[in-house]
């Protein structure tokens, strides 16, 4: 059999902080030991909830924090007063976030509320009415105002207690999320991030590219551009001319995705909305500019429902414009997100969605059912979808989904991918391909493979598969 090596870079020559106050995947908690300093009077715990974006919220909030000399401690009772960061996206999202708010006050009986729920003031002082203060999503200048009412600025010297270049990351050292912009301007009925976190808001893109210099200078190998909606990237500025490094650029996805490709690094992009402009991305990734990986979150494949939901309806072209994209770039991986039992969701239009499925053969998908969110229009149409059709469609459309991908992970058997190792256990290293994103898609099993170490970039021969994961061996470069 002929062995196939797939480089993603072709043209250029994971040890999460510990989740100490309450052990939730969803949570990231500051490990004491990347931030620790010596104001012992002006200690600060964290919690973390919800999606990256958030996550790079929080991570702007710890570097201000340690900016000012405060310490970040990983326990409760340590704690001068604990800052929740909260996600209120869904149902389960709003009432883990109240559960951990209530869990600091009961462990610690100070608390600082801000995040996505954090809009909700209301709902939140309902039920824990002794919160010391609440703000919205990417408050940062009113978090730290807060802060300070109730704990005083420590008494600082910047030239001991320095912070590197690129903040506080709550991600490990080879790995970092890129935010380019807050808000969305897409009213999908299902959502309610606008009325959150409001409407697009770019950065200006030599701000973004000069924190990712910081960050790949810092020694971090893979970066994840992420958004509310990615592709709509400089609209709102009317993609603004800058010079940067001598060049002059427009704030813009593809001008962003052409100078991050020459930083030498895997770049991946998230929650790309399929605009036309999109296709002008592809050939970047056939050139190895960035990695062949696009998150789309196509929701659903009837155009009737699509239109109820208010996204792109005419799935014939999405399936048109897969397949061109495949064309341009074969090694193209495609991640999606879907919604079953959407209200008014007739079986013949759930049997659509499957047959997308089966013609789109997507690499790697997410499925949820249908919940109401409080405050979105969706609320409001007609014929809801019942509880256990819900979940019966949820394992048909799953059951389809896994045939999809272990197919297609058994079709990588015998081929050679390089890969990013993002962990050494017991039993040997843990990493990824170009074709999976941290924490969301599979991973490669290297076992009994101990000479590499988080953020090595190794080339490995895949050697067995099931619906999710790779298992390979290491081979020579």
């Amino acid at each position: 059999m002929s062995v196939k090596r797939f480089d993603p870079k072709q043209t250029t020559t994971l040890q999460i902080p510990a989740k100490v106050l309450q052990a939730n995947t969803s949570q990231h908690v500051i490990d004491n030991s990347k931030v620790s300093s010596q104001s012992s009077a002006a200690r600060i715990g964290f919690i973390s909830l919800g999606c990256p974006k958030n996550l790079v919220d929080s991570e702007r909030i710890l570097t201000q924090l340690k900016n000012e000399g405060y310490e970040i401690v990983s326990t409760y009772h340590d704690a001068k007063l604990v800052i929740v960061n909260t996600c209120g996206f869904i149902d389960s999202a709003v009432q883990e976030s109240l559960d951990t708010i209530g869990e600091a006050l009961s462990e610690n009986g100070k608390v600082l509320v801000t995040g996505c729920l954090g809009v909700k003031e209301d709902e939140i002082r309902e039920i824990h009415p002794s919160v010391l203060g609440i703000t919205g999503p990417h408050a940062y200048e009113e978090v730290l105002a807060q802060v300070h009412q109730h704990v005083a600025k420590p008494e600082h010297n910047p030239f001991l207690h320095l912070i590197p270049d690129h903040g506080i990351k709550l991600t490990p050292k080879h790995f970092a999320y890129l935010k380019i912009s807050e808000g969305c301007n897409h009213r999908c009925t299902f959502c309610i991030i606008p009325s959150m976190r409001g409407d697009l808001d770019s950065r200006i893109i030599s701000d973004v590219l000069n924190e990712a210099k910081r960050l790949v200078n810092a020694g971090v190998k893979e970066l994840l551009v992420i958004s509310q909606d990615t592709s709509a990237y400089g609209v709102d500025t009317k993609y603004r001319q800058v010079i940067w490094q001598d060049q002059t650029i427009q704030t813009r996805l593809y001008d962003l995705c052409e100078q991050l490709g020459n930083m030498g690094v895997w770049v991946r992009l998230h929650y790309v909305y399929p605009y036309p402009h999109v296709d002008d991305i592809v050939p970047l990734m056939a050139e190895g500019k960035i990695l062949p990986y696009l998150d789309i979150p196509f929701q659903h494949a009837s155009p009737r429902i699509l239109k109820l939901m208010k996204r792109p309806g005419n799935i014939d072209k999405t399936l048109e414009r897969i397949h061109r994209w495949r064309e341009i770039c074969p090694e193209l991986i495609i991640r999606s997100t879907f919604i079953v039992g959407f209200p008014g969701e007739t079986e013949a239009e759930f049997e659509e969605l499957l047959d997308f499925l089966r013609e789109a053969q997507l690499d790697r998908v997410g499925c949820f059912k249908y919940s109401p969110v409080e405050g979105a229009k969706a609320n409001e149409l007609p014929d809801p979808v019942p509880e256990t059709v819900k979940e019966e469609r949820l394992e048909r459309f799953m059951t389809v989904q896994a045939e999809i991908s272990a197919h297609k992970l058994t079709q990588k058997i015998g081929n050679e991918y390089q890969v990013i190792i993002d962990e050494v256990t017991s039993d040997g290293a843990i990493g990824r391909t170009y074709a999976d994103a941290p924490e969301i898609d599979g991973v490669v099993h290297l076992t009994d493979e101990f000479e590499v170490e988080p953020g090595d970039k190794v080339w490995v021969q895949i050697i067995h598969s099931d619906e999710h994961d790779l298992w390979g061996v290491k081979v020579e470069d």
